[in-house]
């Protein structure tokens, strides 16, 4: 064997080996229950998400520090008070995708309790997806921009020139002096299928909630259309309230 057939190994061995940590970080139902929490896109105390879920303090904080330690979460303190939030939109994503790929995403399993049945169908309906509207809301709002040429699917998630107009004109600021991409495509776990995401979407979503066309509904990530929402959507993307409820 030569150096480089020896040194192309090792490389091949350390991405192997990164790939197994990473999944055993995320593997964890703790862990995984801190990142499917922190997916609302707030920052929540260490407190917060022990109870959330189900476990000791100090339990806890084992297990965030090697989400920290990980890049998966990011970390402030202010006074005696540890908080912590996904990383970046990336993370986000990842999560995302993996509930969408995987059993948890399944929406064909029957609730367990009424609590669970209530909660399943206000996600269903509409929720944030870290900054973003997903369920039924965020395809409704999807639909609405891509039926009036305001985004494209068809080689990707695109802004069209109406559609950059379109936020302008609705003053819905895009900032785009970051790396993120203004329109990405983001796999909905309970519609399965694509909503908007990225700077776009996040700018809507924000937007949504600041003039009050949604407000946030009980403890998980859902949200519900309001009636001066119902009527905002109902005028800038002809979207009908039977369609918001």
């Amino acid at each position: 064997m030569t150096t480089k057939d020896s040194a192309r190994d090792a490389a091949r061995d350390s991405r192997a080996a990164a790939l197994a940590a990473f999944a055993a970080l995320v593997a964890d139902e703790t862990r995984a229950a801190c990142l499917l929490a922190l997916l609302d896109g707030r920052a929540w105390t260490a407190g917060e998400l022990a109870r959330r879920a189900g476990v000791a303090a100090s339990t806890l904080s084992e297990h965030l520090g090697k989400l920290v330690a990980g890049g998966l979460l990011a970390e402030e303190r202010q006074g005696r008070h540890r908080y912590v939030r996904l990383a970046d939109a990336r993370v986000a994503q990842l999560v995302e995708d993996l509930v969408a790929q995987g059993p948890a995403g399944d929406v064909r399993r029957p609730p367990r309790t009424l609590r669970e049945s209530s909660a399943g169908s206000a996600m269903a309906r509409g929720r944030t997806c870290y900054d973003h509207l997903a369920g039924r809301l965020g395809i409704a709002v999807t639909d609405a921009l891509t039926r009036r040429g305001l985004l494209r699917q068809d080689t990707g998630f695109a802004l069209t020139d109406a559609g950059t107009e379109w936020f302008d004109a609705a003053g819905i600021s895009l900032d785009r002096s970051g790396r993120r991409p203004v329109a990405r495509a983001c796999l909905d776990w309970t519609e399965r299928r694509p909503h908007l995401a990225g700077l776009a979407g996040a700018a809507l979503c924000g937007h949504a909630l600041a003039a009050g066309w949604c407000v946030r509904i009980g403890s998980e990530r859902a949200v519900r259309v309001t009636p001066s929402g119902e009527r905002a959507l109902g005028e800038l993307l002809g979207i009908p309230s039977s369609a918001l409820r």
